[in-house]
C-alpha cells in the first residue's frame, strides 16, 4: 500500500481530469459558466436530474482500491471559504464539524458554511458551534415508496437553486459533500459552478447518495481501509471518519481522572442510541435491570431520544439502580471518558468516535439500516476481538445483563477489547482530509 500520492503519473492524470478552475480563479469563470443558463444550457442540465438519485452506480467504473494516505508534507495554509453540505442525523454532520475545526485550525481566517435542509438535529448542535446554517429543499428517496419517492424528486431542481443562489453569494473555493439526501443539491450546484468537490463516505458500504456524488467529485474520502464499492479508484483517498477535536482533547486532557474514576470500584456503563435514541436498545436495557447483580457497583449513563426518557427513568428507580437518564447529551467528550463500557448502535460516527478514544463496547446494529451497513461496521471490530456484537433479533434482557455482568467482572476483557479497538481508530482523519483538500486547491 502506498502513500499518497501514488505515482506523478496518477497524479497527473487526476490533475487533467478535475475542473480547471481551482483556487481564486474559479469566480470569473463560475459567473461566466452560470450566465450561459440565459441560452438553456442550465435548464437542460436542471431537467436531467430528476434522475439524479435514481442512478445506480456505474458497473463497469473501475473498482476502487483502498489507498494508503501520508500526512507528510505541509499544505500551504491560506484562508479558505468552505461550503460543507448534507447533515441531518449525527453521523453525517460531526464528521462536517470535525473537518470545519481543523480547517479554521489551520488558518482562523477561514470562512465555513453548512447547506442542508435544517432539521432540528441540525439548527440545535450548529448554533451551539457557531457555524452559519443555510437551509435549502431535499427530502431523501431510497425506502420511501413510489409516491413519496416521486415527490422527493420533484423537489430537486427547487435544491439546487437554492444551492446556487448560496454558492453564488458565498463563492466558495471548495464543497465537501457529507454523503446524505441533502448533500444531493448542494454538490450538483457546485458542479455546474465548476467549483472544486470533495464528499466523505462515513460507512464500509458507501451509500446511494455518495455513489452518485462520486461522479461529480475531485476526491472521495473513505474511512475504512476495506471500504466496498466500485468508485473511481483515482479519486479515493483512505483518510479515515473525522471525530470531533473536543472528544480527542477532552480524553487527553482528563485521562488522570478517569484513571481515579475506574479504581474507585464504579462500573460505569454509557448507553446511546443514536442522536434520537434507540427504543429497541431501551426496552432490552430495561429487561436486562432487573436480572443484574452487584448493582450497588453500577452506574448507567443513558441516551433515550425523547419518547422513552420516563419509562427508562422509572425502571432504574424501580431497581435502585444509580443512573443519570437525558434524552440528549451535550457532554459526550466526557461521558465517554468516563464510560468502561458501551452499548450503543454501529453507525459509522459513533465506531469511529469509539475506535479513536480506544473504548470497550458492545454494538446492537439498527437492522433497517440502508444496505445493511452498520451490521458491517460493527463486523469488521467484532472479526478482530475489537467489539462485541449483538444482531437485534437475537437481543434480550437476559443476554445483556450477562454481557454487562461478564464485564463487569472481568476488566482484563474489557482492557483487552479496548486496546483492539483503539488500533483501529485513525484520531487524525480530519487532518487527512484537509491536508488533501489543501494540495487538491493548489495543485
Amino acid at each position: 500500500m502506498s502513500d499518497y500520492p501514488a505515482t506523478q503519473t496518477e497524479c497527473s492524470k487526476l490533475k487533467a481530469e478535475d475542473p480547471p478552475s481551482f483556487g481564486r480563479t474559479q469566480s470569473r469563470r463560475s459567473a461566466v459558466f452560470w450566465e450561459g443558463s440565459r441560452n438553456g444550457k442550465i435548464r437542460t442540465a436542471l431537467l436531467s436530474v430528476f434522475s439524479f438519485q435514481l442512478l445506480a452506480a456505474d458497473p463497469n467504473a473501475t473498482e476502487a482500491t483502498s489507498a494508503g494516505f501520508s500526512n507528510s508534507g505541509q499544505p500551504v495554509n491560506r484562508p479558505l471559504r468552505i461550503v460543507i453540505a448534507g447533515g441531518g442525523t449525527g453521523g453525517h454532520l460531526f464528521p462536517g464539524i470535525a473537518v470545519a475545526q481543523e480547517f479554521e485550525t489551520r488558518n482562523a481566517a477561514s470562512k465555513i458554511i453548512f447547506v442542508s435542509t435544517g432539521n432540528p438535529l441540525e439548527r440545535t448542535v450548529l448554533s451551539k458551534t457557531g457555524y452559519s446554517l443555510q437551509t435549502i429543499t431535499a427530502a431523501g428517496i431510497k425506502g420511501r415508496g413510489l409516491w413519496n419517492q416521486v415527490k422527493s424528486v420533484a423537489k430537486i431542481p427547487k435544491g439546487i437553486l437554492e444551492a446556487n443562489r448560496i454558492l453564488k453569494k458565498f463563492s466558495p473555493d471548495l464543497t465537501l459533500g457529507l454523503g446524505s439526501y441533502s448533500a444531493g443539491p448542494a454538490i450538483f450546484a457546485a458542479w455546474l459552478r465548476r467549483i472544486p468537490i470533495v464528499v466523505h463516505e462515513q460507512n464500509i458500504l458507501p451509500g446511494i447518495t455518495n455513489r452518485i456524488l462520486s461522479r461529480f467529485a475531485n476526491r472521495v474520502y473513505i474511512s475504512f481501509e476495506n471500504t466496498k464499492s466500485n468508485m473511481d479508484s483515482r479519486k479515493v483517498r483512505w483518510t479515515g471518519n473525522p471525530v470531533r477535536r473536543e472528544l480527542l482533547e477532552y480524553s487527553d486532557r482528563h485521562a488522570e481522572v478517569v484513571s481515579e474514576h475506574s479504581g474507585n470500584g464504579l462500573f460505569t456503563i454509557l448507553i446511546i442510541g443514536g442522536s434520537q435514541g434507540a427504543h429497541r436498545i431501551n426496552t432490552a436495557v430495561i429487561e436486562a435491570l432487573g436480572d443484574l447483580e452487584d448493582k450497588e457497583h453500577l452506574h448507567f449513563v443513558h441516551q433515550t431520544g425523547n419518547a422513552d426518557e420516563q419509562p427508562v427513568k422509572e425502571a432504574y428507580r424501580r431497581n435502585n439502580i444509580q443512573c443519570t437518564v437525558q434524552s440528549f447529551f451535550d457532554n459526550m467528550a466526557e461521558l465517554y471518558s468516563r464510560a468502561d463500557l458501551l452499548i450503543c448502535r454501529a453507525g459509522a460516527t459513533t465506531v469511529a468516535e469509539i475506535t479513536a478514544l480506544g473504548k470497550a463496547v458492545i454494538f446492537i446494529p439498527f437492522p433497517y439500516a440502508a444496505d445493511n451497513h452498520q451490521v458491517l461496521n460493527a463486523g469488521t471490530l467484532a472479526e478482530d476481538g475489537a467489539a462485541e456484537m449483538i444482531i437485534e433479533k437475537d437481543l434480550s434482557g437476559q443476554i445483556l445483563s450477562k454481557k454487562i455482568a461478564y464485564y463487569a467482572a472481568h476488566r482484563e476483557a474489557l482492557n483487552d477489547m479496548a486496546a483492539k479497538a483503539r488500533r483501529f481508530g485513525n484520531p487524525a482523519a480530519a487532518k487527512n482530509i484537509v491536508d488533501d483538500c489543501y494540495r487538491l486547491l493548489d495543485t
